[in-house]
């Protein structure tokens, strides 16, 4: 599906490390998607947009189905409440059409980037550093805005609004730039509208299981052929992002995590000029 040549690298090896790299920061707010394609980018010989994309696409389902196991109880509800609607309680009624609203919003704006960024690869000539340059850029922005974020309410699922899973939406979609933390921005966003701040994570994850299973249909279904190595690096993100899960979202109510989006985005840049 995606072949990339790399430098002298085992590859079974570097699909392992690219897995690994995707589970751990999934649930941090520094964009694992631009994490992935910096690497891909810059330790391979593929600078091609679409086959950077869609390989940290495809990694992602590792982590959805970790994200997956780890919401179970709160998947099973909804799935429920799709054929029992009107018995449903008001929190599971508001978090079923917030998540069906976001999802279409950030389907249909992602879909509209991605497209608009692969217009312009045919355009320009991308270069390894000039992936990097963009990355490192989105991810300061995204270490802005969650060190803006200072205060959290006390809303919760039952307070979910219309307008807050169009809003949702919207700020998700931006997330398929690479270096825009889905998470870091959706939780931001969250915390913006006054959702105390396990709730905010906890939607935020949510949010991210259609968008990313959706994605992978659309966008990797026809493209699949099955490899080995493809194989062990969806298994590592799968095992990494098991593990970290549930300690990454116990710190994250402690720490801002938007500090080390800005400073890997800085050192990032630094390392444009080193090397």
């Amino acid at each position: 599906m995606f072949e990339i040549l790399f430098f002298p690298m085992d590859e079974i090896f570097f699909r392992i490390f690219l897995g690994m790299i995707q589970g751990i920061t999934e649930w941090l707010p520094v964009s694992s998607s631009g994490i992935i394609t910096i690497i891909n980018s810059n330790l391979s010989s593929t600078v091609n947009i679409s086959t950077l994309l869609h390989f940290a696409l495809f990694l992602h389902l590792g982590t959805f189905f970790a994200a997956l196991i780890y919401f179970r109880k709160e998947v099973t509800e909804l799935v429920i409440s799709l054929f029992r609607y009107s018995s449903s309680d008001i929190k599971t009624k508001n978090t079923l059409k917030f998540l069906i609203i976001s999802t279409v919003i950030s389907g249909i704006l992602g879909l509209l980037i991605l497209k608009t960024l692969l217009s312009f690869e045919s355009y320009l000539a991308i270069t390894g550093k000039t992936i990097t340059l963009f990355i490192a850029l989105f991810l300061i922005i995204t270490g802005i805005t969650q060190l803006s974020v200072r205060t959290s309410g006390l809303k919760k699922e039952k307070n979910l609004k219309l307008k807050d899973g169009i809003i949702l939406g919207f700020a998700q979609g931006l997330a398929s730039l690479p270096g825009i933390s889905r998470s870091g921005i959706t939780v931001s966003t969250l915390l913006l509208k006054k959702f105390d701040d396990t709730t905010a994570l906890r939607l935020s994850f949510l949010m991210s299981l259609p968008i990313v299973l959706i994605g992978n249909i659309f966008l990797n279904m026809n493209d699949f052929v099955f490899s080995s190595s493809l194989l062990y690096g969806l298994i590592a993100s799968f095992v990494f992002g098991i593990l970290t899960i549930h300690g990454l979202m116990k710190l994250s109510r402690r720490i801002n995590f938007g500090w080390f989006a800005l400073i890997f985005g800085l050192l990032t840049l630094v390392s444009l000029v080193i090397l």
